[in-house]
């Protein structure tokens, strides 16, 4: 039977992570193979400033009385990446479940300080995530992604994250998957300067599309990441189908994404002027409950965003 993620209840906003792999990287200076965390986690020095992260975010969590959505070591933990970085598919599925472990781990003393604390398996795309590449059919990207769901639900997950996707067909067979493994999904496409998935497509067509292709597996919601909130605007168009998006965890800066993990040093922009920028369409989507930040992002950057949407729902 599939698991179903809380629904939006009145005054209750989940706040994500932010853009833990620039941070642990240039802010704590550790080294990314593939751009992959977990690996992080056999590393004793990288693995007291992961937690230090992870507990910084939790206490900004506590301020505005957010519930952490807890997610993000693991966005690489799938069967190709893995194999890049010299995990068997049973190493791999362990990593998984110590990643999702770690979470629970950092979470535990703020337990009785939060009103609630879920927990996401992050999934990205089989290939770049800000290039097309070979266009995955959704049969493919059900079986290739299946994989590491089947170890999120071993892990327990309340929910599966697919961040960075560009590619509709691949968010169609991440659909079937979850669906197959019963857990909840969260469907994040990455915009393009123009507004637009890389595929061509609008938010607004990318989000029918897979509707409509994965049909009683379509995933519970949709969010838009690893763009900056002026990249947000001209996407999203007038209509119903807004409904479908519930969540929006932006970069820092306007500042092309690869460039932004690439650049050698963190690019952070204004925390104040990015919330100020989220608390917007904080106030013009009261349905979107779901907050949190990408490349560039951390402690500073959730706070603003916090800060701002509680003011713009007050």
């Amino acid at each position: 039977m599939r698991q179903v993620f809380p629904p939006q209840r009145e005054g209750v906003l989940y706040l994500t992570e932010g853009g833990q792999e620039t941070e642990i990287m240039y802010r704590h200076g550790h080294a990314l193979d593939e751009f992959a965390m977990f690996p992080l986690l056999d590393d004793p020095l990288a693995l007291v400033d992961l937690r230090r992260m992870y507990e910084r975010y939790l206490e900004t969590a506590v301020r505005p009385q957010c519930a952490p959505l807890m997610g993000g070591v693991d966005y690489r933990a799938s069967p190709d990446w893995g194999a890049k970085l010299g995990y068997s598919p049973d190493g791999l599925a362990d990593m998984q479940a110590r990643a999702i472990g770690f979470l629970r781990d950092v979470a535990q003393p703020f337990r009785g300080q939060l009103p609630d604390i879920r927990f996401a398996g992050i999934v990205g795309p089989r290939g770049d995530a800000y290039e097309l590449n070979r266009m995955i059919t959704a049969d493919e990207a059900e079986d290739y992604h299946s994989v590491q769901i089947a170890s999120l639900r071993q892990a327990g997950v309340d929910v599966v994250s697919a961040m960075t996707f560009n590619s509709p067909a691949e968010a169609v067979g991440v659909a079937r998957a979850a669906a197959r493994a019963g857990l909840p999904l969260i469907i994040y496409f990455t915009l393009d300067s123009t507004g637009r998935l890389k595929s061509g497509m609008s938010v607004q067509e990318a989000i029918a599309t897979v509707d409509a292709e994965a049909g009683d597996d379509q995933p519970d919601c949709y969010g838009l990441n690893c763009s900056h909130p002026l990249a947000f605007e001209p996407a999203l168009e007038p209509g119903d189908w807004i409904r479908r998006v519930r969540s929006f965890r932006p970069n820092a800066a306007l500042m092309d994404k690869q460039q932004l993990c690439q650049i050698g040093h963190l690019v952070d922009g204004d925390p104040p002027e990015l919330g100020r920028q989220m608390g917007a369409p904080g106030a013009r989507y009261p349905h979107i409950d779901i907050w949190g930040g990408c490349c560039g992002t951390w402690d500073r950057h959730l706070d603003a965003i916090a800060r701002e949407v509680r003011a713009a729902r007050a």
